[in-house]
Order: C-alpha cells, then structure tokens, then sequence
C-alpha cells in the first residue's frame, strides 16, 4: 500500500476542514444558551423547544417533507421506466435525443433550470404552488434516479431472466420475481437521493413556488437575510442530519446494490 505523503494529508484535512467546519460549528451553536447566536452561554436545548414553537417555520417544514416525498416518489418512477428504456431497448431511433433530455439537469444551471420550468409555467397559464415545484423537483431528480438504476442494469445479469422466462413465467412476473427485487436496493437509494435533493433546493423553488407554498429553505433565506435567530440553528442542524442519514443510507444501499450484482454474476 502507497503511503500518504504529507503534503496529501494536509490538503485533505483542510478540503474537509473547509466543507464541514462550518457544519460542525452550526451544530454546536444550535445548543447555544445564549440568545445572541455569535456569543457563547452554555449548553441548552432550549431553541429545540421553541422551533416547534415558531408555527410559519414548522408548516414550511411539512411543505419541504411533503415536496420531498411526492417528488423522490415520482422520479424514482419516471426515472426508473427511463432506465429500462435506455439499458434494455437498444439502438432505437430518437435515444440520443432521449437520453440527452433526461441528464440535461445535470450539467444545467440550477438557475436555467428554475427559470425555463417559471416561463413553461407561465407560458401555460398554470398557478403555481405546491405541484409546481413538486414538478420542477421530479424534473431535476429525475435523471440522478436514471443513472443509478441504469447503472445497476448495465451489471445485471440477463441469464437470470432468461431462466424464469425457460420456466414458463410472463414478462411481468418475471420483472416482479426476478428483476424488480434485484435492482429494489438501487431503486431505494435513487429515492433517498432525490428525497435529500428536494429536501435542499432553494434556487429552482423560488422560481417555481407560489402563495402559500414556502418551502423550508425559502422561509431560512428570507428570515436569516433579517438576523439569524438561534431557532435558525437548530432548524439547519436537523436539516443536516436529516439530509445525513439520507444519503448515508443511500450509498450504502447504492453499494448493497452492487455486491448484489456481484455474487449473482458468480
């Protein structure tokens, strides 16, 4: 094994120092006695109570939670479908155009992207509020579902669909039986991805929302640009480990999805 030299190590810690830092002392400050967030007072829960005190900042809360299920839940659809076209029908005419539309979020401005889907909506004289942004979310998590499923299906071992097929049983009870279960694990980590990315978006949401929709980071940028109030804190922190556990659990279902595909392989 290559040792790490010095100068790697260092570089490491800082990059890490640089990302998570301020995290960290975001975290720490959310049990901040204090009321005045840049001045020390001693440890205390208190500003967990009053956030769910603070009513407008609990109802964006469940209006993120909602987004960020029904969105997860229809990419991971849509994407899911989009994966199977591109890994199982071949060179079919118009896939280029195809594949090209799913990834476009990808490498596109996330302020492109809100200000298209605002003039789309605008352009067909939809009123925009919840199911605006739910489907500017399904739109942007749309494609990241794609690749993950995709990428399961390009390892995925045909011979065992052709077996079930040998049997006797249908192309759908093969898909339910055989395929589905196989790729579930990347289909689940493809859903807490975009859930986390839901959960996060404020630029495509600003352009998308209407009355009565104000999304969880909405109501954080408006009211910080006011003063950041120690219920501030402690909001983030649950953010963050919200959006954690999220992705943590992703990657490791994104990896069970891969042994999978290994030990089917021998």
């Amino acid at each position: 094994m290559r040792s790490v030299s010095a100068f790697n190590l260092v570089a490491i810690v800082l990059g890490m120092a640089f990302l998570y830092l301020p995290i960290a002392v975001l975290v720490i400050y959310s049990f901040n006695a204090s009321r005045l967030v840049a001045v020390w007072g001693g440890w205390s829960t208190q500003w967990y109570t009053e956030l769910f005190n603070d009513a407008p900042l609990v109802e964006s809360a469940l209006i993120s939670l909602r987004l960020a299920l029904v969105s997860a839940s229809m990419a991971t659809i849509l994407g899911t479908l989009a994966a199977l076209t591109l890994a199982r029908c071949g060179r079919f005419r118009g896939r280029l155009l195809f594949a090209a539309m799913i990834y476009a979020p990808l490498v596109m401005p996330e302020v492109i992207t809100g200000l298209s889907l605002l003039l789309l909506f605008v352009a067909v004289a939809v009123e925009r509020g919840f199911w605006t942004v739910a489907i500017a979310h399904t739109t942007t998590a749309m494609c990241f579902v794609t690749i993950i499923v995709q990428s399961r299906l390009t390892n995925f071992d045909m011979g065992l669909e052709e077996a079930a097929t040998d049997l006797g049983a249908p192309p759908l009870r093969t898909f339910l039986s055989v395929t589905l279960p196989l790729i579930l694990p990347a289909i689940v980590a493809a859903w807490i991805l975009a859930f986390a990315l839901s959960l996060d978006d404020l630029v495509i949401a600003s352009f998308t929302t209407g009355p009565g929709t104000t999304t969880l980071p909405i109501r954080i940028y408006s009211e910080v640009r006011l003063g950041v109030k120690p219920e501030m804190n402690a909001i983030c922190s649950i953010m963050v480990g919200v959006v954690g556990i999220a992705v943590i659990a992703a990657s490791l279902l994104a990896k069970l999805a891969g042994s999978r595909g290994t030990s089917a392989r021998m």
